[in-house]
């Protein structure tokens, strides 16, 4: 399934029938990935007294209520909504849903922070170096080495990689509009409620910006290259300020 798409004055041409998925499933009990010290997603039949509705109780069908957090468990997206003071939605943000792409792939940095540890940083200067002079509406970072264990590590409490605020106040310059990573946040996981890094991508407070948005816990795939690509970026009707997403990119054909 061959698509020819002309945007800002470029053709591309992709074939829709090899979607490359970034997300991570959600599913019940343990072995999901998480972080924020959630407890595990939870998936349950409906019970009326007796009545449990499940194929396997003897019910018509399953029938079963979810409980999850859209920024602990898995792939989300999220809007300016996360840090301003009204929550507003990510599910009506978009209004078309695919976007011109490059996925880079970077080793974090040691850098001393004010509480002495080490910790792993994506620079200005890292991205600088990568990202394209035509530069992507969409940025999908892959930080190195890869996690074979990713789809199933719990990051609470490790103090994860994350990304200077200056690159992040610089992929916003630039024009970037969607910023992906494969970690749980932009920001340092203990920074004192500072999140400089989502201020800067959002230049919150100073705009209202609802045009940009970041998806965190991606699971990028070893074998797929650097380089170009189209992102379809999809996201359920949910009006709040992140939703679970399914960010999928395809190859650019010659």
């Amino acid at each position: 399934m061959i698509a020819e798409i002309t945007h800002r004055g470029r053709t591309f041409r992709v074939d829709l029938s090899k979607p490359i998925d970034l997300s991570l499933p959600l599913h019940d009990g343990e072995g999901q990935l998480r972080a924020w010290w959630v407890g595990p997603v939870t998936m349950e039949p409906v019970r009326d007294g007796d009545k449990v509705y499940a194929v396997k109780e003897g019910a018509p069908v399953n029938f079963r209520t979810i409980t999850f957090n859209p920024h602990g468990h898995g792939t989300h997206t999220e809007s300016v909504g996360h840090i301003a003071p009204d929550v507003h939605p990510v599910g009506n943000l978009l209004k078309r849903y695919f976007f011109t792409a490059q996925l880079v792939s970077l080793l974090p940095e040691g850098r001393r922070a004010p509480d002495g540890k080490t910790d792993a940083v994506i620079t200005l200067e890292q991205l600088r170096n990568v990202v394209n002079e035509r530069p992507p509406e969409a940025l999908v970072l892959r930080t190195l080495p890869i996690d074979e264990g990713h789809a199933s590590r719990d990051w609470s409490g490790s103090n994860p990689c994350y990304l200077q605020s200056t690159a992040c106040a610089w992929l916003r310059s630039i024009g970037v509009k969607h910023l992906l990573l494969d970690l749980p946040s932009v920001d340092r996981e203990e920074d004192g409620g500072v999140l400089a890094a989502h201020h800067a991508f959002w230049d919150h407070p100073n705009t209202l910006d609802l045009e940009r948005t970041i998806t965190e816990l991606l699971d990028v795939p070893a074998h797929v290259p650097d380089g170009e690509y189209l992102l379809e970026l999809q996201l359920p009707h949910l009006m709040n300020d992140a939703a679970p997403s399914r960010p999928v990119l395809y190859a650019l054909l010659p």
